[in-house]
């Protein structure tokens, strides 16, 4: 968490914190007390506006905020792809990155993970194979699908999937090796989420998602069949220094979903779902569009046992509505945290979504204060919304698509 504020008269910036409590009168947050993790040292923020922009919306709990967590049912919203029962228990897979690059001829082989043997023998109903293998599926078929490692020419390859540096792009022959990014089937945690759960629970599975990610490396590094008839790539080497941690592994896990707040207005699937919009180009409309956002409706396998759901969807507007809590007046959530569902969080999760969510949190809570309205206020007047609009739009952030074709 980074956070602002103010001392000796000037602006200052804290990073690595993480809230503790929050102070609350009626529907308004006087106070929120952060803790910088790596000196324990307290702060005490004030201010006419809140800001959630945490991982999973920490700060909802803490203030007592009405939120959703996990998937809501069919009877509830609608959506033809919701659970038949409401499930909050029910979340997103989340995935502990790691990069790495490949050295043949070399051993880098790491240390054999303690729980190896677990994840070596782990297979998931749902799934097709032992999670440790080449095997995954296609998330629009749910068919098993084989993704090998490296491939020829322009076939699909986990390498090419996720590379994020290309040494055939660089004219100086320095780097020994591309590097990728592991953010694949493979490693997806599910056994259990991190949200609404004990700190207990919740660090024993960050744990266990680390130890996965780090025994699938270590699967790759000793008993992967390879294409030639060997076994293992002892060359595959974690790449620390990319990630600047010592365990190898990125610093924080992908988390793909959050508490959600409850709205004024919530995003439905009926309202981004391209079936049966085939002849439509974009999204309808959201007269408050405070954004724009474009991503398949993609939830990854569930803590409950669900596969994969991917579901094409529309070129979309964000609705200043699914911004607005249902009760609180100066809490504004500023990423995945927004009035969502567990469908519609699919696609409104997606890092380009966040951004244009923060930044426009950002822009309302200065249109509020220059011209002393709350965020309700601005959603329930057409003028004040409109000129809401004309502001986020003179700073750069496109509201609206344009006219799009089909190739």
């Amino acid at each position: 968490m980074l956070a602002p504020y103010i001392h000796s008269g000037r602006l200052k910036i804290v990073t690595e914190c993480i809230p503790v409590s929050a102070e609350v009168t009626g529907d308004k947050i006087d106070s929120v007390t952060i803790q910088h993790t790596p000196s324990n040292q307290a702060y005490v923020l004030t201010g006419r506006y809140i800001l959630d922009a945490t991982e999973t919306g920490e700060l909802l709990p803490l203030a007592n905020v009405e939120f959703r967590v996990g998937a809501e049912s069919q009877k509830e919203t609608g959506e033809p792809h919701a659970l038949e029962e409401a499930d909050p228990m029910n979340m997103q897979s989340f995935t502990h990155c790691f990069a790495m690059d490949y050295i043949e001829g070399e051993d880098f082989t790491i240390d054999k993970p303690e729980q190896y043997s677990f994840w070596k023998n782990y297979k998931a109903d749902f799934w097709p194979d032992h999670l440790l293998s080449w095997t995954g599926v296609n998330p629009r078929t749910l068919e098993p699908v084989e993704y090998p490692l490296f491939s020829e020419g322009d076939q699909f390859s986990l390498w090419n999937y996720r590379r994020i540096m290309d040494t055939s792009l660089f004219d100086d022959a320095v780097f020994q090796s591309d590097i990728t990014l592991v953010n694949w089937q493979q490693i997806g945690y599910w056994l259990g989420p991190i949200i609404n759960v004990s700190e207990e629970e919740k660090q024993t599975h960050l744990h266990a998602a680390k130890q996965l990610s780090l025994s699938f490396l270590y699967w790759m590094q000793t008993e992967a069949p390879r294409p030639d008839g060997k076994i293992g790539y002892p060359g595959l080497r974690l790449r620390s220094d990319v990630t600047g941690t010592i365990d190898g592994l990125a610093k924080k896990p992908y988390i793909r979903e959050s508490r959600r707040i409850q709205a004024l207005f919530t995003v439905l699937e009926q309202h981004v779902s391209a079936i049966g919009r085939e002849n439509e180009q974009i999204a309808p409309p959201f007269r408050d569009s405070v954004g724009v956002g474009c991503y398949r409706i993609d939830l990854h396998p569930s803590t409950q046992g669900r596969n994969y759901v991917d579901i094409p969807s529309l070129p979309f507007q964000i609705p200043l509505g699914s911004l607005i809590p249902v009760r609180m007046e100066n809490l504004l959530p500023a990423c995945k945290n927004i009035g969502t569902t567990h469908i519609t969080n699919g696609c409104y999760r997606l890092h380009p979504v966040e951004w244009n969510i923060g930044e426009a949190s950002g822009a309302l809570a200065a249109y509020c204060l220059q011209n002393d309205l709350t965020p309700r206020a601005v959603y329930r007047s057409a003028t004040h919304t409109l000129r809401f609009q004309n502001m986020l739009t003179s700073l750069g952030v496109e509201i609206a698509w344009p006219q799009l074709r089909r190739v």
